[in-house]
């Protein structure tokens, strides 16, 4: 039997899928990885995933090294259990994924607008980081 079958799918969208979405899928897929099946996107998708996010993420145990942008219309046919946007401008420009169970809003300021030394810029993506494991994980977690 296939295990990922009985896992639910979540989706987490971003406006560029460069950092933050990209950090909350490393976060569920090392949190909750047995219960859920985790993809992020992003409705304008990055060059790449932000170095600082990989970064700050690698600091907490989570390797987001290999993970890429991608664009949400890769996506929008396929069935999810939930979709979640993390930014305000993808959830004002997001369209309704037709086969998504449930479709919520949680959001982070975005890191790479911060300013200041690589150690400054540091904390600020910390601080999501944390935010998104301590906010997000949980929402999804009790949904499944």
């Amino acid at each position: 039997m296939d295990e990922g079958a009985d896992k639910k799918r979540v989706l987490i969208l971003c406006t560029g899928n460069s950092c933050r979405s990209q950090m909350a899928e490393g976060w569920v897929r090392h949190l909750l990885g047995g219960r859920w099946e985790v993809h992020s996107a992003g409705t304008r998708p990055a060059w790449g995933v932000a170095p600082l996010a990989v970064r700050a993420m690698a600091e907490a145990g989570v390797d987001i090294s290999n993970q890429s942008p991608k664009h949400w219309e890769e996506f929008l046919d396929q069935r999810w259990d939930l979709v979640v946007t993390v930014c305000d401008h993808a959830r004002e420009s997001c369209p309704v994924f037709p086969a998504a169970g449930e479709q919520i809003h949680e959001s982070f300021p975005d890191p790479v607008l911060a300013t200041g030394s690589v150690e400054e810029q540091l904390v600020a993506y910390r601080a999501v980081r944390d935010a998104i494991r301590d906010r997000l994980v949980p929402e999804i977690a009790r949904r499944g």
